[in-house]
């Protein structure tokens, strides 16, 4: 396979994702955000909040309308630039998206309009159902997604069919229970709810500095600021449980995060280059300071994993995949001549069937990601999101303390805040998706299998089209954006 037309592919796919999750968090926070607002506003019967509401009512509106664009194109690249892939695993991997599509985003589109056009026009408990119901269609559309994603990190509830040469569905339940799915998506939601904190947070400290609306601005911030405490603290929890289904699932992931090349019992956790907490990293992964965490080297020429199974290296995967993929091949040629030849094989296959995808990988250090890149984007996501947790807890502090409004370099402080949450959402993207090259599919298929058989220069056209298109679309929305908060919350 051409590799300008893999990485090619890859970068598209990576640049459509990374723009998608610029809408995707913000959506997931100010949703529920939006929603405590008109709760306040329908239990006070204070027209003060139905004002609030509607602001932000109005930023999650243009919000959510670019984010749906997105996000219809990042799926149909599936299909276009990842087709053997999509041959490969499509009954399980689709089953989650059409309920997404079938059921999660009808549900926030349908009660979207309500929310959004329903205003004086429906009894205000019901538009408030509206509103909570946009609010869980969209936290159901993040599931249904991140059960697929978290099954292409962790590929359970399945086998593979070597007659029709695809990867089927035995267990609906087992997809959607999935444990790294279930971290997936707690760790989403709950750094959406931060996300949403701060932007809301940042936009309302942009009046305060000029003295406006300084009542709205105080009482967002209020709001916005527990609400993300709430989202950081599980956000936190969430994401040491992630912690320890990576090492157990994906052990390179969590090497290549560490920049561990020798692992061991007590392992040390690694804050920058030369600074490290000893055997903390061992208490991240196993919850236990003894606890084993392999190394890159260790994974690289095999070992013995806590719970006693040896684990073969590499090299041995890659021998087995290839006799995984001979055997199957030979199968299928002498099912219908040489059932003898033909049975031996298949036995042979379901031997080493679960280290076929290691049979396409060109040499063992294949399997090792970009460890610089995924090093320091875990520390961006920890350290960038420590800062704002702590923020947070400030601007609480101050809101309640009713000090807040003459803090003039807190205030540029949660401005500038704004973009570093972004960064921090896309670097923990990048551990999750970097993290785990080069594999479509957890040691079941890798991307240079998973790929479209397609002109290199087609992909790099669409990519620069796509570029032109997302940039152009972001331009717009942020006018948008910046001429409705220059508007300001309007008095019916």
């Amino acid at each position: 396979m051409d590799a300008s037309l893999i990485d090619w592919s890859r970068l598209q796919f990576a640049m459509t994702a990374a723009y998608h999750w610029i809408f995707v968090p913000l959506t997931l926070g100010l949703s529920l955000i939006v929603s405590v607002m008109e709760t306040l506003f329908v239990v006070y019967k204070d027209e003060f909040w139905k004002r609030v509401t509607k602001f932000w009512m109005k930023i999650f509106a243009i919000n959510f309308a670019v984010g749906i664009a997105t996000g219809i194109i990042l799926e149909f690249e599936f299909g276009t630039n990842w087709s053997n892939y999509s041959w490969f695993v499509g009954d399980i991997f689709g089953a989650p998206l059409a309920i997404e599509g079938i059921f999660a985003f009808f549900m926030e589109s349908t009660f979207f309009a309500v929310m959004f056009f329903g205003w004086d026009k429906v009894s205000s408990r019901f538009h408030l159902t509206s509103t909570w119901l946009t609010a869980v269609g969209t936290s159901l559309s993040a599931f249904w997604i991140l059960v697929a994603n978290g099954w292409m990190q962790h590929p359970v509830g399945t086998e593979f069919n070597p007659d029709t040469v695809r990867s089927e569905m035995i267990s609906f339940w087992a997809v959607v229970s999935n444990p790294v799915a279930l971290s997936k998506f707690s760790h989403a939601i709950f750094s959406g709810w931060m996300t949403g904190a701060i932007v809301v947070a940042g936009i309302s400290s942009w009046y305060l500095l000029r003295k406006r609306e300084v009542r709205f601005a105080s009482s967002s911030i209020l709001v916005a600021s527990i609400i993300g405490i709430i989202g950081g603290l599980a956000t936190m929890m969430s994401g040491d449980k992630s912690g320890v289904d990576i090492a157990k699932y994906q052990p390179m992931k969590l090497a290549a995060a560490e920049g561990l090349r020798d692992g061991g019992k007590a392992a040390s956790f690694s804050i920058v280059p030369g600074v490290e907490i000893p055997g903390m990293l061992s208490i991240l992964a196993t919850h236990d300071i003894d606890g084993y965490v392999p190394g890159i080297n260790d994974i690289l020429n095999g070992y013995t994993d806590n719970d006693g199974n040896v684990v073969p290296s590499v090299k041995e995967k890659i021998e087995r995949g290839h006799e995984a993929i001979a055997a199957l091949k030979r199968y299928r040629e002498t099912k219908e001549s040489s059932p003898d030849v033909s049975f031996k094989s298949l036995k042979s296959f379901q031997e080493n069937s679960q280290y076929m995808g290691y049979g396409y990988l060109s040499s063992p250090d294949a399997v090792i990601p970009s460890i610089p890149l995924v090093y320091w984007s875990f520390r961006a996501m920890v350290g960038l999101g420590s800062f704002l947790m702590l923020l947070l807890f400030i601007l609480s502090y101050f809101t309640w303390k009713k000090r807040l409004e003459n803090l003039k370099w807190l205030h540029w402080v949660t401005i500038l805040s704004i973009p570093l949450v972004y960064i921090c959402g896309q670097a923990g993207w990048i551990v999750a998706e970097v993290g785990r090259q080069p594999w479509t599919i957890q040691d079941l298929l890798p991307v240079n299998v998973a790929v479209s058989a397609l002109d290199s220069g087609a992909v790099q056209t669409t990519f620069f089209l796509f570029l032109s298109v997302f940039a152009l679309f972001l331009v717009i929305e942020l006018s948008i954006l910046i001429k409705a908060i220059k508007k300001g919350p309007q008095v019916d």
